[in-house]
């Protein structure tokens, strides 16, 4: 009979093999996509006055008079050998940038997934605990003022309020978190709220709607009638069965925030992955681009792979 830690690492094989087609389709997506923006990037590397020499030269200088095939296939190899390029502008190694942009966006992430939780599930358990009363009514109201409110407005309301009026926080910037742990925090905070207004009602609604669920279901009823308290009922056995519906919201919601700190980023002026792409999108630094969604894009199936692990843990039925 197999060991518990022989079928995690069983799981981890499956899941990470199942992976890999995924990954092989994000080079060629995160490759190709970017070929049919019009334009020729030569002619933009070159000036606009180049003569057709010079731009001769600089498609022969980066493999761009190549098929687009051998131009992908050469890309995937410096990929696997973990080299995403240089920038065509700056001729910094794309992965230089990456690295010096993912821990800011990162910081925001973790931070707005963990206010999402501190703060959703407790209203979610709360206004599932006293269904019908004005208590949940009002979560579910300020659940739904969460998720209509745009993100970007709530980010300019904070800067304007808890930044600029009261001096609480950093209006701008970031910090690198191993330099100054507590500054990093501070000048993340704020973004992080922003971006968790909509995670806060979405757990609290989703976990209130499976709670609901669960206390009406025969098997609680059957608990009551033996005598077990309301009280006991919920933490004992409610909770402990809405894990894998709770894991998932997260996962799903972490996924969402880092594609939408594009937004925040450029509110609060921080150099993260967001400020990265769309600069490098506008100055049409293609090697850029490419390496920055295939690490974005690299992170949620990593995300991905991590809640598929937590669902064994968690129920070991889904192995």
């Amino acid at each position: 009979m197999a060991t518990p830690m022989a079928s995690a690492f069983g799981l981890f094989g499956r899941r990470l093999a199942q992976a890999l087609p995924v990954i092989l389709l994000a080079t060629f997506l995160a490759f190709g996509l970017l070929k049919l923006v019009p334009g020729d990037i030569a002619v933009t590397l070159a000036g606009d006055n180049a003569s057709d020499q010079r731009i001769a030269e600089i498609r022969q200088l980066y493999g761009l008079d190549k098929s687009f095939f051998v131009q992908y296939l050469d890309w995937l190899w410096k990929v696997l050998h973990g080299d995403l390029s240089r920038s065509l502008l700056t001729s910094e190694p794309v992965l230089v940038s990456i690295e010096r942009c993912l821990p800011p966006t990162l910081l925001i992430v973790i931070l707005a997934t963990v206010l999402s939780v501190a703060i959703g599930a407790p209203l979610g358990v709360l206004a599932a605990s006293r269904r019908g009363s004005w208590v949940d009514s009002a979560v579910m109201t300020l659940g739904s003022l969460g998720i209509a409110i745009p993100n970007f407005w709530l980010a300019m309301l904070l800067i304007a309020t808890l930044a600029m009026a009261y001096n609480w926080f950093p209006v701008t910037g970031s910090v690198p978190f191993l330099q100054n742990p507590w500054d990093a925090l501070h000048h993340a905070l704020l973004p992080a709220l922003a971006l968790a207004a909509a995670g806060v009602a979405e757990i609290s609604r989703q976990l209130r709607g499976t709670l609901i669920e669960l206390l009406s279901s025969q098997q609680v009823r059957t608990l009551r009638a033996k005598g077990l308290s309301p009280a006991a009922i919920l933490w004992k056995h409610g909770l402990r069965n809405v894990g894998i519906d709770l894991l998932t919201v997260i996962t799903l919601l972490t996924n969402r925030m880092l594609a939408a700190t594009v937004v925040i980023e450029a509110v609060f002026a921080i150099s993260g992955m967001g400020s990265l792409i769309i600069n490098a999108a506008l100055q049409r630094d293609f090697p850029v681009v490419q390496g920055v969604i295939l690490v974005m894009v690299l992170i949620v199936l990593l995300i991905n792979l991590g809640a598929d692990m937590l669902y064994g843990w968690i129920d070991p039925r889904v192995r």
